[in-house]
């Protein structure tokens, strides 16, 4: 009897150590933690390749003067005061090296200064004020950039609006005469030189130099006594010295969000606790 007590204890205790075993092997580990993955950088901004440009500079204004008289007076010298001159445009990036743009600029009024002389001893003092618009297209070539630093070069061509207004004659003497004050269309061009630093991405500054030949302009002075009709020719033309800014057409992408890789953990469900069967004897 006692054998056989024994015995059923020992299956009893053989089965409750596999089925905890069992539950033991159905025991589902815990979930991986989430796995960091490195964004890709910030989104360049979205350019177009359209430009507004602005500038604005002064003028060394070269003249030259032609005196057209019937007697024998005689042009001793002439002079002209530097001009300064604002402008803007809209341009066009072809490529990463060619742009071409279109601007339109004010020269503002700068004196102009001539004496004349007539035997015996007569003089004649001229004064007025030359003013322009000047219209260009023009093309550049970039040659480059280095540290946010791109030297240009170009060319333009286009036309000029000049006005030589207020020129009168001053005579000593007591004599006197008044212009016509002319306003003609004539052909400009101009050669360019410079750098441009990037300030940001669509924002850019730009030091140049021109070269600018815009054409003439003609005035005949109406004296108010008898004498002969004078004739002057302002031939034009200027170093120019500017400073330009460019801005490009961008918009700004969203950065993305960082990312995570996270697999959720399976529905985990508690087995049923295992109760061993009753234990039964017959003695």
């Amino acid at each position: 009897m006692v054998s056989r007590r024994l015995t059923v204890l020992t299956f009893a205790s053989l089965a409750l150590i596999g089925a905890n075993g069992a539950r033991a092997a159905d025991y589902t580990p815990p979930p991986p933690p989430p796995v960091y993955v490195q964004p890709p950088p910030p989104a360049e901004p979205c350019c177009d390749n359209w430009y507004l440009r602005g500038q604005i500079g002064v003028g060394m204004l070269k003249t030259k003067l032609d005196y057209g008289t019937a007697t024998n007076a005689t042009l001793q010298n002439s002079s002209n005061a530097d001009s300064m001159f604002v402008g803007g445009g809209i341009g066009y990036n072809w490529n990463s090296w060619l742009r071409f743009d279109a601007t339109a600029e004010y020269r503002a009024k700068s004196r102009v200064d001539a004496f004349v002389t007539y035997p015996p001893d007569g003089i004649d003092q001229y004064q007025g004020y030359l003013k322009s618009w000047v219209f260009l297209g023009n093309a550049y070539v970039d040659l480059g950039t280095w540290d946010c630093f791109t030297p240009f070069i170009g060319v333009g061509i286009g036309g000029a609006y000049n006005t030589l207004s207020d020129f009168n004659d001053v005579n000593p003497n007591g004599g006197f005469g008044f212009g016509r004050n002319p306003s003609e269309w004539h052909l400009a061009w101009a050669l360019h030189a410079g750098v441009a630093y990037e300030v940001t991405k669509n924002f850019k500054v730009e030091l140049a130099y021109r070269y600018l030949n815009y054409g003439s302009i003609t005035d005949t002075v109406d004296c108010s006594v008898t004498c002969t009709h004078d004739t002057f020719k302002y031939t034009l033309q200027s170093h120019d010295f500017m400073v330009g800014f460019r801005w490009t057409f961008c918009c700004e992408l969203p950065s993305p969000e960082p990312r995570y890789v996270y697999t959720p953990p399976p529905v985990y469900t508690q087995p049923p606790l295992y109760a061993p069967p009753p234990l039964s004897s017959r003695g």
